[in-house]
């Protein structure tokens, strides 16, 4: 029977938004890490039957499907075809969901797989436009939910509200993703998996970009305190408790076992479950718990059988409450730091994630891992993977 592995992952650091990644191209930024992938498993990118590429803002420099742009920009051959998915923040989780099941079917020998976004040229609500082509989801579904609008801020907040999460629980909650991405850093834990790239400043000069970007060292429960409220006067959901928007790429190169054999590859990683499932778009966040849960049940193993979660950090709220529900050990959740401290580059996240996870996996020995992330309009991927 065929097999999905991941012979390699590499990303990009996180840039901040208006930050070191802010002026490029999002075809450019995912060239990098395509011809970093090539170069690290002495690919030939002629053998690469398919780029499925996440991305969850596919309009302006990311329009006219990204994934193929990637390809050319990359110098890859014309005959290498792309692909753009767009499971808005599990874009890049899905795009490797499908590089997996197009190579167990067989339709694939070889995909690279990955994303991209760069929200500091492409915010939040750019694909709404101006409602000049109508609005998203439409009058049937607006009357399913008594005309509630979904947002994602207000999910949060409801969440926080239903599992009765503070503001000072989830602000710690905030500090410390930091303090573990911070002491990543300092410990070197990011380097296997990031590809420097030379960018140049508004004054002209050039710079090697390879350290995430938006982690806050020296904060305090205090500081945190002093920040306003985001989506209501009264709530508790902030941007010290919340994801960074962020700029970003990363990419990974899935095939079978026997053909990774036939390069002289040692993948990493077996791609050993994966699933997707719906939850309610009111509340949206949520979908990370069911879709642990089915995961789990369809890989035969428990929840104690897992040593890392990358669970994406959206929102306090989302991980407190996964943790919550699940009843996992939260020191093997987001053990590098999550979103709150590395960012949150919407369509590139599920394979930045992805990208953490096995590398850690690789460096600690841990057998099982599993990743997932809440979506836009109620969705969430979960993947477990199988260290080789």
């Amino acid at each position: 029977m065929r097999d999905a592995v991941i012979v390699d992952a590499v990303r990009t650091a996180v840039g901040k938004r208006g930050g070191a990644l802010s002026q490029l191209h999002s075809a450019s930024l995912s060239a990098h890490v395509l011809k970093a992938l090539a170069e690290r498993t002495s690919l030939d990118p002629a053998l690469v039957d398919d780029v499925i590429w996440g991305c969850a803002s596919a309009v302006g420099m990311q329009a006219g499907c990204i994934g193929r742009a990637a390809v050319l920009a990359a110098g890859w051959p014309e005959s290498v075809p792309g692909l753009t998915v767009d499971r808005q923040c599990g874009s890049s989780q899905q795009a490797v969901h499908q590089a997996a099941a197009g190579v167990i079917s067989g339709q694939y020998d070889v995909a690279v797989t990955g994303g991209v976004e760069i929200m500091s040229r492409l915010p939040l609500g750019t694909t709404r436009g101006d409602g000049s082509f109508g609005e998203p989801f439409g009058p049937d579904v607006f009357a399913r939910y008594d005309g509630i609008r979904f947002n994602q801020g207000t999910g949060a907040q409801l969440i926080a509200d239903e599992y009765g999460l503070t503001r000072t629980e989830m602000d710690q909650h905030g500090l410390d993703s930091h303090a573990r991405a911070a002491k990543a850093i300092d410990e070197g834990r990011f380097r296997d998996q990031i590809a420097p790239i030379t960018v140049t400043g508004e004054d002209g000069t050039t710079r090697v970009f390879d350290t995430d970007e938006g982690v806050r060292r020296g904060s305090t429960i205090e500081k945190l305190a002093g920040l306003k409220p985001a989506f209501t006067e009264a709530g508790t959901i902030t941007a010290g408790n919340a994801s960074q928007i962020s700029d970003g790429t990363a990419a990974l190169l899935v095939t079978t076992s026997e053909f990774a054999a036939s390069q002289g590859w040692a993948p990493i990683a077996r791609i050993h479950t994966a699933v997707v499932t719906g939850t309610d778009p009111v509340t949206m966040l949520k979908g990370p718990i069911p879709a642990t849960a089915k995961a789990l049940r369809k890989a035969g193993l428990s929840i104690g059988d897992i040593g890392a979660f990358e669970i994406n950090e959206a929102f306090a709220s989302v991980t407190l409450a996964w943790l919550r529900e699940t009843g996992a050990d939260c020191t093997r959740m987001n053990p590098l730091g999550g979103a709150m401290a590395l960012g949150h580059p919407i369509g590139g996240s599920g394979a930045r994630l992805m990208t953490t996870l096995v590398h850690h996996m690789r460096d600690q020995g841990i057998r099982y891992g599993l990743q997932s992330m809440c979506e836009g309009g109620g969705m969430a991927n979960a993947t477990v993977l199988e260290l080789l």
